[in-house]
């Protein structure tokens, strides 16, 4: 049985048993990409003690389902697991897991850099981030912005 491709969880992951459920799914795979994002301890000059994530439950879902779809639309890979996590984390926790299999390696590169500029900009997800001057939320970032305008999608998140 395949397991779900999207999973919005406060519970950490385990890399290991996901790659393993994906190889799993089809044996004879060339390739599996993974990227798994942590919890800096800084950002735009200060120390960050914890991150808060806030998500829309089912619009925060559909909205990755909807990119898995445009990720197997335009790449040749076979199956992919997104994990993001939400609720109260500390720097040094996993965030967030985008793993990809492919018949070969470009592929499930391209599909894994692609889905995680997508999860980035397009995805409804609110970061607040807590630091010795108090918190504040996390806005989106121009580079985020310009990165989706490689693979030829607008997006216009960030403040100008």
């Amino acid at each position: 049985m395949d397991r779900a491709r999207v999973s919005i969880q406060t519970e950490d992951f385990d890399l290991s048993r996901e790659v393993a459920a994906l190889r799993a799914q089809d044996p004879a795979v060339g390739a599996i990409a993974t990227f798994v994002g942590t919890v800096r301890d800084h950002n735009e000059g200060l120390g960050v003690t914890a991150m808060e994530l806030e998500h829309y439950p089912g619009m925060t879902e559909k909205a990755i389902e909807a990119m898995i779809d445009e990720a197997l639309f335009r790449f040749d890979i076979h199956a992919v697991r997104v994990i993001h996590r939400v609720g109260p984390l500390r720097p040094q926790d996993q965030i967030v897991l985008v793993a990809v299999t492919s018949s070969h390696r470009a592929d499930a590169f391209q599909a894994c850099e692609f889905l995680m500029d997508y999860l980035k900009t397009q995805a409804p997800f609110w970061k607040k981030e807590h630091t010795p001057e108090g918190a504040r939320w996390v806005d989106a970032r121009v580079s985020d912005d310009d990165a989706m305008k490689r693979w030829g999608l607008a997006s216009a998140n960030a403040a100008a």
